[in-house]
C-alpha cells in the first residue's frame, strides 16, 4: 500500500510544486538529468548482472515493439479515413506508439507488482521502448516531417544514451560474474532515487493543453495506447504460453501512457506540438488509473 501511495503522492507533489512555484527555476532539468544520467544507469548496473535469463523475457522485449508497430499501422489508416493532417497523424503515432516505460513504467510496476518485476520491466524498457524510440521512432519522425532519414544520427543517439552505455557495461559484468556486493549496494541506493524523483519530475512538467476540437484525435490515440495495445500484448502472451513476471511486465509496459521523450522528438520535428502536449499530459494522467486496472485484470 505504501508503494502505491508513493506512486500517487510524488506526481501530485510535483504538480503542486510547479503550480505554486515551490521549487527554483531549473529544478526540473536538474532532476531529469539525475534520473537519466545517474539513477536510471545505476538501476541498470545493479539489476542486469543479477538477472536470470528466461526465454519468456523475449515477450517483455517484444511488447513495446508490438505497441509501436501497431500504432504505425492502425493510426495512419484511421487518419486517412478521418482526413487528419500528416503532422497530427505523426504526433499520434509517436506519442501513442511509444510508452513512458522508464520514468513512469518502472516506478509503477515496482509499486504494483513488487521489486521482482523490475528486471523484466527494465529489459522491456531498454531493449523494447528505448531501442524502438532510437530507431523506428527517429525514422517515423523524419518521415512524417518530410525530412531525410540519417542512419548515422540514429546510431549516434543510441551510443550516447547513458542507460544504453550502462546496459552494455552491465552485460559485460554479468558475463564476468557480477559486481562485488559493496559496489552493487551503492548502485542499489542510487537506483532507489529513480522512483520518487522520476514521478516528481512527471508532476513538475504535467500540462493539459486545450482539447477543444481535438477530442477524436485524443480518444483514438489513447484508445490504442491504454486499451488495445495492452490487450494485444496480453493475447500474444497467452498465445505464446508466456506467464509470470515476464507477462506481467510486458503487458504493464504496453499499458503505460505516452512517452515524454517521444513527445519531445515529435515537437522537434514540428509534428503538431499542441496535440503532442495534450496527448502526453492526458495520457499519463489516465494511465495512473488504467494501468492499475490492467494489473488487477492480470491477477
Amino acid at each position: 500500500m505504501s508503494a502505491f501511495l508513493l506512486l500517487i503522492a510524488c506526481p501530485v507533489l510535483g504538480w503542486l510544486s510547479a503550480r505554486y512555484r515551490w521549487m527554483p527555476e531549473g529544478t526540473r532539468a536538474g532532476i531529469n538529468a539525475w534520473v537519466l544520467r545517474i539513477a536510471f544507469p545505476a538501476l541498470v548496473l545493479e539489476l542486469v548482472p543479477r538477472l536470470q535469463w528466461d526465454d519468456r523475457l523475449l515477450f517483455a522485449v517484444a511488447a513495446p515493439w508490438l505497441t509501436v508497430l501497431g500504432a504505425a499501422v492502425l493510426i495512419p489508416w484511421i487518419g486517412r479515413l478521418a482526413g487528419w493532417s500528416r503532422g497530427s497523424v505523426g504526433a499520434l503515432v509517436l506519442t501513442c506508439g511509444l510508452g513512458n516505460t522508464a520514468f513512469v513504467g518502472l516506478p509503477m510496476i515496482q509499486a504494483l507488482a513488487g521489486p521482482e518485476a523490475l528486471g523484466p520491466a527494465l529489459i522491456a524498457d531498454q531493449l523494447g521502448s528505448f531501442l524502438a524510440l532510437s530507431t523506428v521512432g527517429v525514422v517515423l519522425a523524419s518521415v512524417y516531417a518530410g525530412d531525410r532519414v540519417d542512419v548515422s544520427d540514429v546510431a549516434r543517439r543510441l551510443l550516447r544514451f547513458p542507460p544504453f552505455i550502462a546496459l552494455l557495461l552491465a552485460l559485460l559484468v554479468r558475463i564476468a560474474g557480477g559486481w562485488p556486493e559493496p559496489v552493487s549496494a551503492v548502485f542499489h541506493r542510487l537506483g532507489e532515487t529513480l522512483t520518487p524523483l522520476a514521478l516528481f519530475a512527471v508532476g513538475l512538467q504535467f500540462r493539459i493543453g486545450a482539447w477543444r476540437g481535438r477530442g477524436r484525435l485524443l480518444a483514438t490515440g489513447l484508445a490504442w495506447k491504454l486499451g488495445l495495445a495492452p490487450l494485444v500484448a496480453m493475447a500474444v502472451a497467452w498465445g505464446a504460453g508466456v506467464g509470470g513476471m515476464p507477462m506481467m511486465a510486458g503487458v504493464l509496459q504496453a499499458a503505460q501512457g505516452p512517452m515524454i521523450t517521444a513527445g519531445i522528438l515529435a515537437q522537434e520535428h514540428r509534428l503538431d506540438p499542441d496535440l503532442v502536449n495534450l496527448v502526453v499530459g492526458a495520457g499519463i494522467a489516465a494511465s495512473f488509473i488504467t494501468a492499475p486496472l490492467w494489473f488487477l485484470l492480470l491477477n
